[in-house]
């Protein structure tokens, strides 16, 4: 089985082969740690964590190191830190735990490295130092700056003649700057900023710098698969291709770069700065994380997505239909290997096709549902191959009865299925008053009752 993945820099879909296929190496661009994360934010993990988990089928789990970054300084969380008082660590510690919680709940496998700007720095002024030498880079009054006419491939990544970077990214044409597209490695700090001791004076880092030291670190250079945001190509990855290259002589930082579309609100990018924002910490507290992951992959991973209520109902419908296959299949043991048939697997292996994946995993439920009520031999593969692809995109992973009825506690559960037994007596014995006015009751319960050919199942309904 191959996989193809598309490639930012080459402008199509590339057969992806490793640098080492005993160590497959892959960075995400993580959060600023600040504030809460918004949606939007959480597109990226969800797509790169289904691509580890399918690189993991591919190549085993132990093969693959998958490293995503915390930005831990950065101006925002001085400002929030000065405005509350206290240290950044306070501010820093308590978003990022909130991150990684959220990050959980929406099903994301934690990556192999979390490392941490702060926990980087003498890596960072390293990698400074090697380009000041190798001269491109230079200090000037306190700054170290990035020169970008020493690198020749400035530009390939995000495809923009210099012209149009300098006029597009609005960026400070400072005095001390050689040349106007060239970008700070490393600046002084303000009164009562972090700040950290440098060759070129005490400061701290720039937000490029930080990624590249942080890949080199945990993973080495080159790596075989950077991802993030669409938004991140330029200046962001454009400038740490360029200082990566730099500081390594090496002609590839990264084999692939692959970027997800923007989540869109309304007729507009998702974004704090534009305030339309749908925070998950907030959501996560009335929507199941699954059904969240589910309506993050329902476009596929390149394209913008249209984030409404509708598309979290229509992800909330599908996964109660496969859980409640699972439900009614409680009977049957999976067998099998585990392994992905090709035709299962290849909307996947064809550059992260979630929707068309999400097509086969319906199919493969709606088949295990006929062959339970048929009692076919089939049954038990059916199963595995179902949970098998699920597990690749991260859902089924909880117990059905978990998913329908995970917000009754045990008393309201023992009251509910009390209920329905004795609804189901009232319906044998004709009485469908009786059975009428429980319903009712149970309804006033927030409890919804599906009847089906085994009998009634119930679940929780969603907070309005």
């Amino acid at each position: 089985m191959s996989l193809r993945l598309y490639d930012t820099m080459a402008r199509k879909k590339r057969d992806f082969a490793p640098h080492d296929p005993r160590r497959v190496t892959m960075y995400v661009c993580g959060p600023t740690v600040y504030n809460y994360s918004h949606i939007g934010n959480f597109r990226p993990v969800v797509v790169f964590d289904v691509l580890f988990r399918l690189l993991r089928r591919l190549y085993g789990e132990d093969a693959v190191a998958y490293a995503a970054n915390v930005t831990d300084v950065d101006d925002k969380i001085n400002a929030k830190a000065a405005e509350e008082g206290v240290g950044i660590e306070a501010v820093t510690d308590r978003y990022l735990s909130a991150y990684n919680a959220d990050m959980a709940t929406l099903g994301a496998l934690p990556p192999t490295f979390q490392p941490r700007a702060t926990e980087t720095i003498d890596a960072i002024v390293g990698m400074i130092g090697r380009l000041v030498q190798g001269g491109s880079a230079y200090a000037a009054e306190g700054h170290v700056l990035f020169d970008t006419t020493s690198y020749a491939g400035y530009g390939e990544l995000s495809g923009r003649a210099l012209e149009d970077m300098i006029a597009g990214a609005r960026v400070e044409v400072a005095p001390y700057k050689r040349n106007p597209a060239d970008f700070v490695l490393w600046k002084p700090s303000k009164p009562g900023e972090p700040v950290w001791e440098s060759p070129w004076g005490a400061g701290r880092p720039g937000w490029h710098i930080e990624c590249s030291a942080m890949i080199e670190q945990t993973l080495g250079l080159p790596i075989d698969i950077h991802g993030g945001g669409i938004d991140l190509v330029f200046p962001h990855h454009e400038n740490e291709r360029a200082q990566g290259v730099c500081a390594t002589h090496d002609h590839e930082y990264s084999a692939f770069w692959m970027h997800n579309g923007f989540l869109n609100f309304g007729d507009e990018k998702m974004s704090k700065s534009l305030g339309n924002v749908a925070l998950a910490h907030d959501l996560l507290k009335s929507v199941p994380g699954e059904a969240i992951r589910w309506a993050l992959l329902s476009a596929h991973y390149r394209q913008p997505l249209a984030w409404t209520d509708e598309g979290l109902t229509q992800a909330r419908n599908s996964l109660d239909h496969l859980y409640g296959v699972l439900g009614r299949a409680r009977g049957v043991e999976a067998h099998g290997s585990g392994a992905l048939a090709e035709d299962q697997v290849e909307p996947l292996l064809d550059d992260l096709n979630t929707p068309a994946a999400m097509t086969v995993l319906k199919k493969l439920a709606n088949d295990l549902d006929a062959a339970v009520r048929k009692g076919a031999d089939n049954a038990s593969a059916l199963k595995q191959d179902l949970l098998a692809l699920a597990g690749v995109l991260g859902v089924l992973q909880v117990d059905p009865d978990v998913w329908f009825q995970g917000g009754a506690d045990e008393g309201l559960k023992v009251r509910i299925d009390g209920l329905i037994a004795a609804r189901d007596a009232a319906r044998g014995a004709k009485d469908w008053g009786e059975a009428d006015r429980i319903r009712a009751e149970l309804t006033a319960l927030n409890v919804e009752v599906m009847d089906g050919p085994s009998g009634a199942t119930w679940r929780i309904k969603e907070q309005a």
